[in-house]
C-alpha cells in the first residue's frame, strides 16, 4: 500500500510540475507572441523576403521562419508559444 501512495505521488508531483513549467514559460497572448516575433523578424536583414512570422493556431504559438527559393521546407528559427487557457 505505502508502495502504491509514493507511485501515486510521485505521478502528481509530475503532473503539477508540468502544468507550472507550461504556465511559467511561454507568453500570455497570442497578442504579445505576435509582438514578440516581428520584434525578431525586424532584426534580421529581409532584403530579400525570405523571413517571415506565422500563426500556427493548432500548437498555439508564432514562428519565425526563414523559406527557400529552392522547394525545400522552411527553416524554422523560433518559436514564440503562448498560453490557451
Amino acid at each position: 500500500m505505502k508502495l502504491v501512495n509514493l507511485v501515486f505521488q510521485a505521478f502528481f508531483l509530475l503532473i503539477a510540475l508540468l502544468f507550472l513549467i507550461y504556465f511559467l514559460t511561454g507568453f500570455d497572448s497570442a497578442f504579445e507572441a505576435d509582438q514578440n516575433c516581428h520584434s525578431y523578424l525586424s532584426s534580421y536583414d529581409n532584403l530579400s523576403g525570405n523571413y517571415g512570422c506565422d500563426h500556427d493556431t493548432e500548437t498555439h504559438q508564432w514562428i519565425l521562419y526563414e523559406s527557400n527559393d529552392d522547394k525545400e521546407p522552411a527553416k524554422i528559427i523560433k518559436k514564440f508559444r503562448y498560453k490557451f487557457l
